[in-house]
C-alpha cells in the first residue's frame, strides 16, 4: 500500500496537474475516485472538511487532508523533489 492517497475526479484538470507530478517524482499513490456531485463526496468532505478535489494524505509525513493542486504540486516538489 503507498503512503499517499489522492481523492480525484476524473477529467479534473487540477487533479491531472497533481497526477502528473506524482509520475514525475516515480511516487506511489493511491487513488479514489470521488462522485460528481459534491453532495455525495462524503469521504473526502470527512478527510479535509471540503469537498472539492484534488486532496491527499500522505501518512508517512502526517499530512492529512491538504487540498488545492498548487499547495500539494508545491509540498510533493519540497519533500520528494531531488
Amino acid at each position: 500500500m503507498a503512503n499517499i492517497t489522492l481523492y480525484e475526479l476524473s477529467g479534473c484538470p487540477y487533479c491531472a496537474k497533481v497526477t502528473d507530478k506524482l509520475d514525475e517524482l516515480g511516487i506511489e499513490y493511491d487513488s479514489i475516485e470521488v462522485p460528481r456531485a459534491h453532495g455525495e463526496r462524503t469521504e473526502v468532505e470527512e478527510v479535509s472538511g471540503q469537498t472539492g478535489v484534488p486532496v491527499i494524505i500522505d501518512e508517512e509525513h502526517g499530512v492529512d487532508g491538504m487540498a488545492e493542486s498548487s499547495d500539494i504540486v508545491a509540498y510533493l516538489e519540497e519533500t520528494y523533489g531531488v
